[in-house]
């Protein structure tokens, strides 16, 4: 078993010397973090003029070791004085049980137009600053392996530094009435180097992402107790494609959904089928979500879990050239 476990750990050090482009992380429950899906959202909170505060926690196939886990929580809010919405998002990348992390802080805008007196249109720019940190400390290499006592040895590999600092721009725009919306998304515009050994080639490459849902009300109210919302999310990233469809279904507080992921192109297969339950009190909301793996991985990887919460508050006084969004959360 230990020769395995080192014949594992060999191979993985010999895929990370390839020169590989990152990939940005990803949620589930993307109507529930607008601020990471597109930085036009910034200020499209339910309530006029007021603020959002959303946290959001995957934990990506726990039954593996050396898990994913993503962690973010965003501040935005809408202000006539400057004709539209601010943001402020933090994230938190950990991979291979923390071995690898990558943190982000962003802040944005989103300028506010109104076309007519029953459309919205949202332009956003979101300027980010990153660290990507490795604790060298916790990798193995082949001349650490003693043939009958194993990694013992120290290595003679030589390190650059355990960080790396980068900064990044994304930009998006966002078009809605008070029951639909659609908006794109470009992360990553001037695609920031990563490498800790200075490999030009070692970029994370644009991100590109296209998102629509609406809401349909089932009771025939205006501010309905039962909805359905279907909503989908196009997104492209390299030789990475995916497309997540499905619905949440809305009635009072409680709150359910059901999404399919598949991904497209060179590594494209069905990937997983999702499950969410929720609910939402006044101004608090709370969602989690369960990824079934249904493509080839699933005896390794069966799932992965998802939770968010929000909360929202209304301003003193409520703004006139403001709309709200209903759409893109539950």
């Amino acid at each position: 078993m230990k020769n395995i476990k080192a014949a594992i750990i060999l191979l993985l050090g010999c895929l990370s010397a390839i020169p590989v482009q990152a990939q940005d992380p990803e949620f589930t429950q993307f109507y529930a973090a607008p601020i990471y899906t597109n930085p036009a959202m910034a200020g499209t909170g339910s309530c006029d003029g007021g603020g959002r505060v959303v946290l959001n926690y995957r934990n990506q196939w726990p039954s593996l070791p050396g898990t994913f886990i993503t962690s973010s929580a965003s501040y935005d809010q809408h202000f006539d004085k400057i004709g539209g919405g601010v943001s402020l998002l933090i994230m938190d990348d950990r991979a291979g049980e923390g071995l690898l992390r990558s943190q982000t802080v962003s802040a944005g805008y989103a300028f506010q137009l109104r076309p007519n007196r029953r459309s919205t249109i949202r332009f956003g720019i979101q300027g980010e600053y990153g660290q990507r940190s490795i604790d060298w400390q916790r990798l193995r290499f082949e001349d650490q392996i003693s043939p009958s006592q194993g990694f013992v040895n120290p290595t003679g590999e030589v390190f650059n530094g355990n960080q790396v600092g980068f900064v990044n721009f994304s930009t998006g725009f966002v078009a809605y009435t008070e029951r639909f919306y659609g908006g794109v998304a470009i992360h990553n515009l001037i695609e920031p180097n990563q490498s800790f050994f200075g490999n030009p080639e070692a970029i994370v490459p644009r991100r590109y992402t296209v998102h629509s849902g609406l809401v349909i009300p089932l009771d025939g109210r205006k501010n309905p107790e039962s909805s359905i919302s279907p909503n989908v999310l196009f997104m492209l990233q390299n030789k990475f494609t995916q497309m997540n469809i499905g619905f949440y279904y809305n009635k009072g507080p409680l709150v359910t959904g059901l999404w399919f992921r598949q991904t497209f192109g060179e590594f494209g297969n069905s990937d997983a089928l999702i499950a969410l339950v929720g609910f939402r009190k006044d101004k608090f909301k709370f969602g989690y979500s369960f990824d079934l793996t249904v493509s080839d991985a699933r005896a390794a990887a069966p799932g992965s879990h998802e939770i968010s919460a929000g909360i929202e508050w209304c301003a003193k006084k409520p703004s006139r050239k403001y709309r709200p969004m209903s759409c893109p959360d539950f």
